[in-house]
């Protein structure tokens, strides 16, 4: 019973604080680690790429949560942020020989400030309305893109984007850009836990729960309704920026309405409100479409249709809004909440309370 949550008490305000308390908490921390960055040596090629796909959409997710799960604003425009982050990391690394790993962050800074300028209207408008305001900067986004060329460089609306490099070494491989991602995941998780947990995140909880009682006892609502949409920002920003990198190439189809129902599917199935869920949802939205595609291909050849390809895209597309409604319906909090209930019943074993 060494290390399980009975009988264990802090006396300091520094443990209180941790983000993980317990010490087997803390071990299985490190034990994921390792394996996560022994991944390479573990995956063929195929499946790691899957997992560096997962670990690019951890940052965005991240940040949907910040927004959604904890402030209570409701955005369907977070591609279009994704969208300014992975153009202006492009642009500052092609166009000015900017080093990619400076132009990221600068993506993410660009981001945030939009996020700023599409969340004025939540002074003023909240609920669907607000989603309605965000909605707009989507497509006024993906117009600005297509139409303005010292953005996109034309019709096409693509920039070639270099790969990361640490100094002299390009981040090219398979197995140093999944490396890379992972860092960058790892970095937005923690960032996201810390902020959960501070002065700010829980003025956002309280500006979710009530505004006004929130603003009542001493909550500025609008400047925190701001801070939620520019942090929001910064992580999507960063998450276009990366997805740019690592595909190296920004074009608008990687930025589209789609993408931002994506994000609000990962936050919701993985658990709004709780940050650990926006890692559960990154994985399960972003490899189970790809899971589902690899199986249906291996049996194309006994699909009979004139064009078995284009049958298995749709049918990757229904069979994964089909799970992603049955899923809400077993279990309407997420998948945080399964883990809990997993995790409480071997923190508590061998007794049942």
């Amino acid at each position: 019973m060494i290390g399980r949550a009975s009988g264990v008490f802090e006396t300091t305000y520094r443990g209180d604080m941790a983000l993980y308390k317990l010490p087997i908490a803390r071990r299985a921390v490190v034990a994921w680690a390792i394996v996560l960055i022994a991944l390479p040596v573990l995956l063929p090629a195929q499946y790691l790429t899957w997992a560096s796909l997962a670990a690019i959409a951890v940052p965005g997710a991240v940040g949907l949560n910040l927004l959604t799960g904890y402030a209570g604003l409701i955005s369907l425009g977070h591609a279009a942020f994704m969208a300014v982050g992975g153009y202006t990391a492009a642009i500052l690394a092609s166009r000015h020989d900017v080093p990619t790993l400076l132009a990221i962050p600068a993506g993410g800074l660009v981001a945030a400030a939009y996020g700023v300028i599409v969340g004025l209207p939540s002074r003023r408008v909240k609920g669907i309305y607000l989603a309605i305001a965000t909605l707009a900067a989507q497509f006024i986004t993906e117009w600005l893109i297509n139409h303005v060329d010292w953005i996109g460089g034309g019709a096409a609306a693509s920039i070639v984007m270099p790969a990361p490099a640490l100094g002299p070494i390009d981040l090219v491989s398979t197995r140093a850009r999944y490396w890379f991602v992972l860092a960058v995941a790892g970095l937005a998780f923690v960032a996201g836990l810390n902020l959960a947990r501070s002065r700010i995140g829980r003025a956002f909880v309280a500006v979710r729960d009530h505004d006004i009682a929130a603003e009542v006892i001493g909550v500025d609502i609008f400047r925190y309704k701001l801070l939620a949409f520019a942090v929001s920002s910064f992580f999507a920003g960063i998450t276009g920026a990366v997805w740019a990198s690592y595909l190296g190439v920004a074009n608008y189809e990687m930025f589209t309405l789609t993408v931002s129902i994506e994000y609000l599917a990962m936050v919701a199935i993985g658990g709004l409100g709780l940050m650990l869920g926006s890692v559960f949802g990154a994985v399960f939205v972003t490899v189970l479409p790809l899971a589902i595609q690899d199986l249906l291909t291996r049996f194309d050849d006994v699909i009979p249709v004139d064009d078995p390809a284009a049958f298995t895209s749709q049918l990757r597309l229904v069979l994964f809004g089909a799970l992603i409604m049955l899923f809400m319906v077993i279990e309407p909090e997420g998948l945080h909440r399964i883990w809990r209930t997993v995790k409480n019943y071997f923190g508590h074993w061998p007794f049942s309370y």
